[in-house]
């Protein structure tokens, strides 16, 4: 069994991807993305609360990455508070940890420039030729309903496809963000596991000596150690603590 001085050591450093995860809303029975990601942050208060397990987070990149998120999807301030309360916000020192990370940092920018700037250069020569072809045989021709159909349509959905052949051949596997960088400089820092379910990033983790958790198995890794952990006085679970407060306020 898992003793309370391991326990303590226990720390990992979130990915985006580790709170949206769809395999870990499934496995948590929280097939909505905002409850999901609520879920899975009270486990990992329960697990702080408990154990002192820490979740990291790097700032400000994945941070506001977490935060845009779930102001996309119309997460309410719950959410965004958990994300406050529970993740510990610490920005990675790239200067220090033990590779040339300020360098590779700027790289893997740079590449994510370079690739998305390739893809609108190719998107825009699809259109060209698309539009060109369409119209070369009938010049005459020009309904204007007609042409925007076909390109809504048709050309649209070439390129929908040609988007995602693109990215699978050049970003499949591969650290496209600052973010990802992050998460792995903060994870090597800390000594820390990586939750993640981007290839990308377990490939790189691999690399760099660091553990790799996958996104769709940590609900599950942190109710292991909250079922099986000794040593420490347990705190009535933070999911549980606010049904009590609801019933409470509804007798009020």
């Amino acid at each position: 069994m898992v003793g309370n001085g391991e326990m303590l050591k226990q720390r990992f450093v979130l990915d985006t991807t580790a709170l949206t995860d769809l395999q870990a809303r499934e496995v948590i029975g929280q097939p909505d993305l905002c409850e999901g990601m609520k879920t899975i942050l009270e486990l990992i208060a329960d697990a702080r609360l408990n154990f002192g397990i820490s979740c990291y987070v790097p700032y400000p990149s994945v941070y506001k990455e977490m935060y845009e998120f779930a102001s996309r999807n119309s997460c309410d301030r719950e959410v965004m508070a958990k994300i406050d309360t529970w993740l510990v916000k610490k920005s990675p020192d790239r200067y220090r940890v033990d590779l040339t990370s300020q360098i590779f940092h700027e790289y893997v920018s740079h590449m994510r420039e370079r690739i998305n700037r390739g893809m609108g250069v190719a998107e825009d020569a699809i259109w060209e030729a698309a539009s060109q072809c369409l119209f070369l045989e009938k010049p005459g021709s020009q309904n204007k309903e007609k042409k925007e159909e076909i390109e809504r349509e048709v050309i649209g959905s070439i390129i929908g496809r040609f988007r995602n052949k693109y990215r699978a051949a050049l970003r499949y596997g591969i650290l496209d963000s600052a973010p990802d960088i992050d998460v792995l400089i903060l994870a090597k820092e800390l000594e820390a596991a990586v939750v993640a379910s981007d290839y990308g990033i377990e490939k790189w983790a691999e690399q760099l000596g660091v553990r790799f958790v996958p996104a769709s198995t940590f609900p599950m890794i942190i109710k292991e150690y909250l079922r099986y952990g000794i040593g420490t006085k347990k705190t009535q679970p933070v999911s549980k603590m606010k049904k009590v407060q609801t019933e409470k306020e509804s007798k009020a």
